[in-house]
């Protein structure tokens, strides 16, 4: 099963409430920070929500 490697690059001021609980509900705190997930669909679909704000790496293992 793959994984998704996230990393937060850009700050969520400026931009509206939904994607800032996004971000929150991908595991972030701060910025630059990185974080794990399994491959799935509804964590694809947070990601494509906040696209712009975040740098994301597929790993296979």
């Amino acid at each position: 099963m793959s994984k998704l490697y996230i990393t937060w690059v850009k700050s969520g001021i400026g931009y509206n409430e939904v994607q800032k609980k996004t971000l929150k509900a991908l595991g972030f705190h701060r910025l630059n920070q990185s974080v794990t997930h399994n491959d799935s669909a509804s964590i694809r679909g947070m990601i494509n929500k906040v696209r712009h704000l975040i740098k994301v790496e597929e790993t296979s293992s």
